[in-house]
């Protein structure tokens, strides 16, 4: 079944963003725009929630053999839900954008801006989208990855306060659940080993091997394997879309109220014994 079919199906329908057309750059990019960008310009940060199209066999297919796939394909889609959810009390502070692999038909209760991803490999893919928005005059891009449904607001707040070109939200696996940037280079991401435990350190040393600043917001986990997912399901409380997901499957589970963010959050920096340090 292709992505448009499944997504199709009855309670999964949705808007289908617009791709954005692909961009190179090959000069390091900041928050100034150029003469041309200036009628474009955006005094907001902007927040860029990357997802895949929730399509079985195609998304947390680490949870098998625990979680069958179209189950797995379901708690992707919560998740995302749920991040998009707790993003909403931000939406006075940075502008929102849902960012799928492919033109996807799904979470049509998201009220976001659509985008496509560009580019081969996830380097490629967050280069482009985070120098995209940083040309078209936003201060500030940050992009989250989508597996990681209970990452507190003041997390996010600390990535886009933090002073230094560029901010790093590590998962406990090694990984990142985010990167914020007002400075970017096309040869940052070289040679990072993507989903493996090296894969923060290897980011972190390839934006100082480009003369930029990085700084470390707040430590989280995602949910990649079985043993996060029943970390998860521990939890005294969870986002109300990942708690039906359990719900659905026989679990007893204490939904959590969406609650507001800390404002204002971008005046909120990382602070030192929370990550927040910088170089």
């Amino acid at each position: 079944m292709t992505a448009e079919a499944w997504c199709s199906l009855p309670g999964s329908a949705i808007r289908t963003a617009a791709a954005r057309p692909p961009q190179t750059h090959s000069r390091l990019f900041t928050s100034t725009p150029t003469a041309s960008d200036r009628g474009k310009q955006s005094l907001l940060p902007v927040i860029i929630l990357f997802a895949k199209a929730p399509v079985p066999g195609r998304v947390k297919t680490r949870l098998s053999p625990a979680v069958d796939l179209v189950s797995a394909a379901e708690l992707h889609r919560a998740f995302v839900l749920d991040m998009i959810e707790s993003l909403l009390p931000l939406s006075e502070t940075a502008e929102l954008e849902l960012s799928t692999d492919v033109s996807t038909p799904a979470w049509p209760e998201a009220s976001v801006t659509r985008s496509l991803q560009t580019g081969g490999d996830l380097g490629a893919r967050l280069y482009h989208a985070l120098s995209r928005a940083l040309a078209l005059g936003h201060p500030r891009a940050l992009v989250l990855g989508s597996d990681a449904p209970t990452l507190p607001p003041y997390a996010v707040g600390e990535l886009l306060a933090a002073g230094a070109d560029v901010a790093l939200g590590p998962t406990e696996d090694g990984g990142y659940y985010g990167i914020a940037c007002q400075r970017v280079h096309p040869e940052m991401f070289a040679g990072v080993r993507w989903s493996t435990p090296h894969t923060l350190a290897d980011t972190a040393q390839g934006i100082r091997r480009c003369g930029l600043s990085v700084a470390f917001g707040t430590p989280w986990f995602d949910v990649d394997e079985p043993s996060d997912l029943e970390r998860l399901r521990q939890l005294p409380a969870l986002p109300r879309h990942t708690a039906a997901w359990f719900e659905s499957r026989g679990a007893r589970i204490s939904r959590a109220a969406c609650r507001p963010c800390p404002t204002p959050l971008p005046g909120r920096r990382p602070t030192p014994g929370r990550g927040g340090s910088q170089s």
